[in-house]
């Protein structure tokens, strides 16, 4: 039993690992190889990158906010969340793999994300897709490991409520 809360730490740990330095990799490749605001384009019109600064959160949303604001909001909450969330895996260890594994990749992409604003002072984000008349904002690699791992929460959560409600 000890192996397999070691075993679920270490790969919690290594997801964290993976998903922040594949952020931090192509943000740095982005920031070297991309002239601010220019935009290649990749696919079409379907995939462009570019390299935007955010100082605000998700869509650019806060950017024009009171700093001080800002610094509670974008920096001290987030590290509060994430260190709630390592201690909380490591507490999990092996016991539920599904939860590691969304832990991983959501705690990974926040750090990625909180590295920047620490560091820079913004977000570097630089993808943009669309498809038809659905497109995306402009976005990085932190933000798809967020959007994973709390899409691997919801399922998990949805799925032992649907257990939970089955067997009444």
């Amino acid at each position: 039993m000890k192996f397999k809360r070691w075993a679920g730490t270490l790969f919690g740990i290594t997801l964290i690992s993976v998903n922040f330095s594949c952020d931090q990799l192509t943000k740095a490749i982005v920031r070297k190889q991309i002239p601010p605001s220019e935009q290649i384009t990749l696919i079409s019109d379907h995939l462009t990158l570019t390299n935007i600064e955010n100082s605000g959160a998700f869509m650019s949303m806060g950017q024009t906010w009171w700093q001080p604001l800002k610094s509670i909001l974008f920096i001290v909450l987030p590290t509060v969340v994430l260190l709630l969330g390592i201690y909380y895996m490591m507490r999990l260890g092996g016991r539920r793999p599904w939860l590691t594994l969304a832990l991983g990749f959501a705690i990974g992409g926040g750090m990625g994300n909180m590295i920047d604003r620490l560091l820079y002072g913004s977000v570097t984000d630089f993808v943009h897709i669309k498809v038809g008349p659905i497109q995306t904002g402009i976005f990085n690699m932190a933000d798809v490991s967020i959007m994973i791992g709390v899409g691997v929460m919801l399922l998990f959560t949805l799925r032992g409520r649907r257990h939970d409600f089955m067997s009444r």
